[in-house]
């Protein structure tokens, strides 16, 4: 029996609830400091390649090469967490996004631009963590409250994201005497709330989620055949219900990173101001995260597929909101609202129908499947929207969201009848 075979000894079945409580609060804090991080950086980072490649056609590529840093990285992350639990591979996450924001500093300082999407690609660990976060929230919460346990961790982003952006101009002003661009001073900060979010997992996530639920599991599930990424992929397949809550995730998240990126363009050339734009992009991240533990509460009491029924008749009427909009700036923001109400609704159902749908042992490798496949999807969105909306228009953007939509509704219908 090899180190990660063998069970440590379980917490007493009446500890278990405030234990739970614990991992979660530790989940929470480290969420509000990643999304921080991540947030602060990403609020200047196509300023910053702009200004580091010379080029506003190039500006695009930051973002681009952080999503699919946190695509590339979800599997690798996944596997160590599948080995060697929930808190090595969000603290070496962390790490990696420490790292990755620290070159971007110096690839500004340098004024490289190659080394700068290095840097934006690791920098994408951080979201990586994040994301698997929600999920180590679930390793020790009871089946019928596992989408609140999810949600909880989800909603926790709200803090970073809203504080993020607006501390990232006070950031810049910070490094204006390093002799390095003030776009970078939001990545220096970032670097050190990564390590204090790596620490904070470090020191507080004891004992190790997963394998704390490993340990408490069947003695049949105890073994560590049927961990691997084959293994995980292996059992989703298996599983039309997983195969649902992959798509779910998936699609909601390409609807919502497609639609999003291409509103602040649209609202542009209708008109609208900065501040406007700013106050319609707060509203959609207010209806992303600060409604997710509705969502969590819904999906418990309701079923994972009636939210998302939810999430597909949200996102539907966000397209139709956003694209027949035109100049008109408050429908507009309504559309991005609820846009952002629909992703909830998706990420959450569909992350804790995952979690209940493939066997313990392939959960984890499950998990980071399903992070690998919604952002990989999602980068090719983004690039896409950009695309459509140049020779077709924003209106046709919605219409393909709209679209996306079918298939994830056939599958929802199928997952409704009897088996057999």
């Amino acid at each position: 029996m090899t180190t990660t075979d063998r069970p440590f000894i379980p917490v007493e079945p009446d500890q278990l609830p405030a234990l739970q409580r614990r991992t979660s609060a530790v989940l929470i804090a480290s969420q509000i400091l990643g999304g921080l991080g991540v947030a602060t950086g990403i609020a200047l980072a196509a300023v910053l390649a702009q200004e580091v490649s010379g080029t506003e056609a190039l500006s695009g590529l930051a973002p681009t090469a952080t999503v699919t840093g946190t695509a590339l990285l979800s599997v690798p992350l996944a596997a160590l967490m599948t080995a060697r639990g929930r808190r090595p591979g969000l603290v070496l996450a962390y790490l990696i996004g420490s790292l990755g924001a620290g070159l971007v500093v110096v690839a500004a300082a340098v004024d490289s631009f190659p080394l700068l999407l290095v840097g934006m690609a690791a920098f994408g660990a951080a979201s990586s963590a994040n994301l698997q976060a929600r999920f180590a929230a679930a390793d020790l919460a009871p089946p019928q409250r596992r989408a609140r346990a999810i949600s909880n961790v989800v909603w926790a982003t709200t803090i970073g994201a809203v504080l993020g952006p607006n501390i990232a101009a006070p950031a810049g002003r910070s490094v204006s005497g390093l002799g390095i661009p003030e776009a970078s001073g939001p990545f220096l900060w970032a670097a050190g709330v990564f390590v204090l979010a790596a620490v904070l997992v470090a020191v507080l996530l004891r004992p190790d989620p997963l394998l704390t639920a490993r340990a408490l599991a069947p003695v049949e599930e105890q073994s560590a055949k049927g961990r691997s990424l084959r293994a995980g992929i292996t059992a989703v397949a298996a599983s039309p219900r997983a195969r649902l809550a992959l798509t779910t995730v998936a699609v909601s998240h390409t609807a919502m990173v497609s639609i999003m990126s291409m509103t602040p363009v649209d609202l542009g050339h209708h008109g609208a101001s900065i501040d406007l734009i700013g106050l319609v992009i707060s509203g959609h991240i207010a209806g992303m995260y600060a409604f997710s533990p509705v969502m969590g509460w819904l999906s418990d009491r309701l079923g994972h597929l009636a939210v998302i029924g939810l999430a597909v008749a949200l996102l539907g009427c966000a397209a139709l909101l956003a694209g027949t909009a035109g100049p008109n700036h408050a429908q507009t923001a309504v559309g991005l609202f609820v846009l952002g109400l629909g992703w909830s609704a998706g990420l959450v159902s569909g992350s804790a129908l995952l979690t209940d749908s493939v066997p313990g042992p392939a959960r984890a490798a499950a998990q980071g499947l399903s992070d690998l496949t919604m952002n990989a999807a999602a980068g090719v969105g983004g690039a896409a929207a950009g695309l459509v909306v140049a020779q077709a228009g924003y209106g046709w953007l919605n219409l393909g969201a709209a679209v996306l939509l079918l298939p994830l509704s056939v599958l929802a219908l199928r997952s409704l009848r009897p088996a057999g």
